[in-house]
């Protein structure tokens, strides 16, 4: 059995506020709190059956996971330019993605440090006319590729709100959400003991879980939080502007959709100072 985990850091036990992602001290210490609750899942993979895991790490710069204090039994995928941002290697060949540390779309009610893949420029994403967060989306995406998910963690507005659409996938609150920058938080080693268990009970369910599929083309919309955002992104022939900050674009399967989407986004956020700020040649 062959599982990947998909991990983020707003989301992971501990983190209440921006600040404790942003303070350089702050920083370290919550890097070192979520490679100890992706190193939960891990265990949890291989004691319920898994005998390969990678994990994609899906937080900035996308390099915050410590290697040498990584699970040695996982591979682990680190860096940022990413065709598949967040779902970088997966394939086919999975049988379950898990998701460690997600956090509530943008405007999400009181989820803590809720936001849309790119808090700097993405106000709101819908695909097919329905609003989604980046777990939603990235189970998709898995979904077109027959890879279920199986297993989130995060804050209790997530979980609710991932349940929406995934009804039946296992789950664990690390923390209750008091305001976007307030929690009430659960202690690191209580939550990584029951996302052990819980994930190696959540394999279980790779054989029956159905993966989250939409047929047909794949329409996104994008609801920047600066005209000068969205306008760039129509240097791509195929986007079209719905208003000075909405764009859509239209895309035959979703992976193709999904690239689409971290393209535009990719753009948005260079522009949102201006795309040739920096240059001086």
């Amino acid at each position: 059995m062959k599982i990947f985990i998909s991990a983020d850091i707003e989301g992971i036990s501990g983190v209440a506020t921006i600040q404790q992602l942003v303070n350089n001290g702050e920083y370290q210490r919550f890097r070192k709190l979520m490679t100890a609750e992706v190193n939960a899942a891990i265990r949890g993979a291989f004691k319920g059956g898994a005998n390969e895991v990678v994990v994609a790490d899906g937080h900035g710069n996308m390099s915050n996971i410590i290697i040498e204090e990584l699970d040695q039994r996982a591979r682990l995928v680190s860096g940022n330019n990413r065709v598949m941002c967040q779902l970088e290697g997966l394939d086919e060949t999975f049988d379950g993605i898990i998701f460690i540390g997600h956090h509530g779309r943008e405007s999400a009610t009181n989820a803590v440090i809720s936001h849309t893949l790119a808090g700097i420029c993405v106000k709101e994403m819908q695909i097919n006319n329905r609003v989604i967060g980046e777990t939603e989306m990235n189970a998709f995406v898995a979904g077109s590729m027959n890879v279920p998910a199986l297993f989130i963690s995060g804050d209790d507005q997530y979980i609710e709100e991932v349940k929406e659409t995934l009804p039946d996938v296992e789950s664990v609150v690390v923390k209750y959400a008091k305001d976007r920058l307030a929690a009430e938080l659960i202690h690191p080693e209580v939550v990584r003991s029951e996302i052990e268990e819980k994930v190696a009970s959540s394999l279980k369910l790779a054989n029956t879980m159905k993966p989250l599929k939409l047929s047909g083309p794949i329409t996104y919309e994008i609801e920047f939080k600066g005209p000068q955002q969205a306008h760039m992104t129509s240097t791509i022939p195929s986007v079209t502007m719905l208003s000075p900050t909405r764009i859509t674009f239209t895309c035959e399967d979703m992976v193709t959709a999904y690239k689409h989407m971290w393209g535009c986004v990719i753009i948005a956020m260079a522009a949102t100072n201006g795309v040739l700020g920096s240059a001086n040649a």
